[in-house]
């Protein structure tokens, strides 16, 4: 029986992908290879100036922002905000770590072989996430990006000819178009059973373990209506 694939779609920024990978990381691990990961980035935060101040002008700004992405973590066991997130370290945008992953990812395919948490790209990206959300790093800066690379064994001179000949943004660009297509509306987004079902935004662990069950148990079988 071929693996049930699952496409996830998140942003770096976004603070419910952040607490959501636990969620992600505990599919992986328990399902193993009954299931396929695919994964995409969508874009939530392409100008954190314009977004955040613009609907949280009435709000505080960045400083209420960053108090409601603290609200939010504290619902989670281990996540972890620092202080300096939103209020003092603001990225100016997610394409940036995202045009990083999706180097990486051309860099990976020119290999072979590897897990799912072994592959550059899985850990690159939770890697981002930690120094932003937890460290309090600005992780659409380079120099930051470059000290990720190394931490996990990649070549930053490598990551940026990708970046240089135009194919990690054309990765990247077939993404946010791949998720206009699919009608993705939040990060993160899962995405089953080709397209029957979708969904996104604060998904707890027990209801995306339920619904892969529930496909996994048809055995392969279709369940969608014929009308």
């Amino acid at each position: 029986m071929p693996a049930l694939k699952i496409v996830h779609f998140s942003d770096v920024l976004c603070v419910w992908a952040y607490v959501g990978q636990v969620s992600l990381f505990k599919l992986v691990e328990k399902f193993g290879d009954r299931i396929e990961v695919e994964e995409h980035f969508c874009s939530v935060f392409p100008d954190t100036d314009a977004k955040i101040n613009k609907a949280w002008q009435d709000r505080g700004g960045f400083s209420g922002y960053a108090n409601h992405v603290n609200m939010i973590a504290k619902g989670f066991d281990g996540a972890i905000i620092h202080d300096d997130v939103w209020s003092r370290v603001r990225p100016k945008s997610s394409a940036s770590p995202h045009l990083f992953i999706k180097a990486i990812e051309l860099l990976e395919h020119e290999a072979t072989g590897g897990t799912f948490f072994s592959r550059p790209s899985i850990r690159a990206a939770r890697e981002l996430r930690t120094a932003f959300f937890a460290e309090g790093q600005d992780i659409s800066d380079w120099m930051v990006q470059r000290a990720i690379g190394k931490k996990i064994g990649v070549d930053f001179e490598e990551v940026l000819k990708k970046i240089e000949t135009g194919e990690a943004i054309a990765k990247l660009a077939s993404d946010y178009e791949l998720g206009q297509s699919l009608r993705v509306q939040g990060s993160p987004t899962y995405i089953l059973n080709e397209g029957r079902q979708i969904l996104y935004g604060n998904i707890s662990y027990s209801i995306l373990d339920a619904n892969i069950s529930e496909l996994l148990a048809e055995n392969g079988h279709e369940i969608g209506s014929n009308c």
